[in-house]
């Protein structure tokens, strides 16, 4: 099978809780779903209709085969996720507390599955093969999964996106990020972050600035998620912005991961630049009006809806 997109890196089920604007000692009862940054984006790709897989690692235990239950359950392929004996498959607790404060407890001890991805155990073929391979600067975060991302990148000969989902408790050293999210650029042709992401990756926070830097690094086009202000995108000939999508944000986590596949599907269906980040932007907000991440993301048509919606 030839995979419209490939997306690797960090796996999680995250636990959410059912009570809203509680802190997380006092909450009674949670829900369980599939998680991970890259992971999301492959479930939001594959609900637009687009065949997609994620390589990843879970640990050897119930929490693991979890994972591979969803992953099928939402269509994605799973044929790249494999277990790690003696690691167990990490947990991401949330607190909710609208409209814009969640913090994220993660549990990835004492090493992240996902982090011993392994160069030689890549399939290559259909790294190559696929039309687009989506990877994450968490990727880059600890050998050996550095160098598989890297490795990854630098073999696809198509459309490569780089998120640069920067979480710094995630680093042994965040002071190496700058210098591997410069390395993943170099070899990415699509880069997408928000403006604490930039500000690492290039050194710039104004987002017409991290735009054009990030476009000097090599990537053709450029990404800038602006939170309230909305959107702005550039490539070495057009610049545009859009707005946010006004909605009632219940849980703001899943948003960049609805955002990454809108992004993804609007690449493959060869939209306008314009096109593609108001798409994307609408169901980034879609899923922000939700309570989960995977199970939030929506279909073009719930998408399109809410773009006729009256502003």
């Amino acid at each position: 099978m030839t995979f419209d997109l490939i997306t690797m890196g960090r796996v999680s089920v995250d636990v959410y809780p059912d009570q809203v604007g509680v802190p997380l000692e006092d909450v009674d009862s949670f829900g369980k779903y599939l998680g991970g940054s890259p992971t999301n984006v492959a479930v939001a790709a594959a609900r637009y209709g687009r065949r997609t897989a994620v390589i990843t690692r879970t640990g050897d235990d119930p929490f693991g085969r979890f994972i591979h239950k969803a992953l099928q359950g939402y269509g994605v392929d799973d044929r790249f996720v494999t277990a790690v004996p003696g690691l167990p498959t990490p947990l991401a607790f949330c607190e909710i507390f609208p409209p814009d404060d969640f913090p994220l407890y993660f549990y990835r001890y004492p090493k992240a599955p996902d982090l011993e991805i392994r160069p030689d155990e890549l399939d290559l073929e259909a790294i190559r093969a696929a039309r687009i391979v989506w990877a994450t600067v968490t990727g880059l975060s600890q050998e050996p999964s550095r160098e598989a991302t890297l490795n990854a990148l630098a073999e696809h000969p198509g459309q490569t996106v780089i998120d640069l989902d920067y979480r710094p408790m995630l680093w042994d050293d965040p002071a190496e990020a700058p210098h591997w999210a410069g390395l993943a650029l170099e070899r990415a042709s699509v880069a997408v972050g928000n403006l604490d992401e930039c500000e690492v990756a290039v050194g710039e926070r104004d987002p017409r600035a991290a735009a054009r830097a990030i476009l000097s690094r090599g990537p053709d086009l450029a990404i800038v998620k602006m939170g309230p202000d909305g959107v702005l995108a550039a490539t070495a000939d057009e610049m545009v912005q859009v707005p946010p999508v006004k909605v009632d944000v219940v849980n703001g986590l899943g948003a960049g991961d609805a955002f990454g596949g809108a992004i993804c599907h609007g690449l493959l269906a060869g939209w306008g630049l314009r096109r593609l980040v108001e798409f994307a932007g609408a169901a980034g907000a879609m899923v922000a009006s939700r309570i989960a991440c995977s199970d939030a993301m929506p279909t073009q048509g719930e998408v399109e809806q809410l773009l006729k919606e009256p502003r």
